[in-house]
């Protein structure tokens, strides 16, 4: 009864804090901590990824672009498990719903995820990913961008803790790679359910971080289902003026070609 306590207890401050006025620039097609697990040889696997922001930035970050506030952002993503170790991933259409620009779509994106085998089952686990990405103008001034996400994480028990520091580049020299973390603890009742909680910050170039009220921080609270089909929900609400107040995810992902022995 105290664990279901404080779970309730966290979502009813995730959603009484996203009753907070709406401030900063921070649009997103994928909310998600990479934890290293691929996809089987041979598999093909579909995710599908949705997020609302029903309080956000009413301006867009520069003309014509999508505003964050009750703007819909979503695509689907599909992937091949290539070899024990590999990964290769296509994200297409990304999509939005934009209140000005009604619904449109924001480009492309190849992904190459790389981590060491059975992640899922070992204490500490490591990997990397890497996507290549095409933008629509509506989305991105640049049109051709990536981004590299090393995975570092433990399974200590029921509780899980895992980094992503990623960086992100608009191909305009090292100076210029975006420091944009993501971290995740946690905690696993069983092997179907999990509550954690991530965040997901902009810290800016690397060659000279935004100052503190220019960078964007976001906590999540998030709860997961494993099953046959996969399901990660999450609030999330920002913590300074270049966040969006509040963002609600949804990850919905399952295999296309094998039924998965659930125990």
């Amino acid at each position: 009864m105290n664990r279901v306590c404080r779970v309730v207890s966290l979502w009813v401050v995730t959603l009484f804090l996203c009753m907070w006025p709406a401030r900063a620039f921070a649009q997103a097609d994928e909310i998600q901590v990479y934890d290293g697990s691929l996809a089987p040889k041979g598999i093909f696997n579909l995710t599908i990824h949705s997020n609302f922001t029903p309080k956000g930035i009413t301006t867009p970050a520069f003309p014509g672009g999508v505003t964050p506030d009750k703007s819909f952002n979503g695509v689907p993503e599909w992937a091949l498990g290539v070899t024990r170790w590999f990964e290769a991933g296509l994200y297409l259409p990304l999509y939005t719903y934009d209140k000005d620009l009604g619904w449109g779509v924001n480009g492309a994106k190849l992904r190459a995820l790389f981590a060491v085998p059975d992640a899922e089952t070992r204490k500490f686990f490591y990997g990397a990913n890497f996507e290549f990405s095409y933008n629509a103008n509506r989305w991105d001034t640049t049109n051709f961008t990536s981004e590299i996400r090393p995975i570092v994480g433990w399974h200590l028990g029921k509780t899980d803790v895992i980094v992503n520091p990623i960086l992100d580049t608009a191909y305009d020299g090292l100076k210029n790679l975006e420091f944009v973390p993501a971290f995740r603890v946690a905690y696993n009742p069983s092997d179907r359910w999990a509550v954690a909680v991530e965040e997901y910050a902009d810290f800016g170039p690397v060659s000279q971080f935004h100052a503190a009220q220019d960078q964007s921080h976001q906590i999540y609270g998030v709860v997961n289902f494993t099953g046959r089909v996969e399901v990660e929900a999450g609030v999330g609400f920002g913590l300074t003026d270049a966040s969006d107040s509040c963002t609600l995810k949804l990850i919905v992902a399952f295999d296309l070609n094998r039924k998965k022995t659930v125990k």
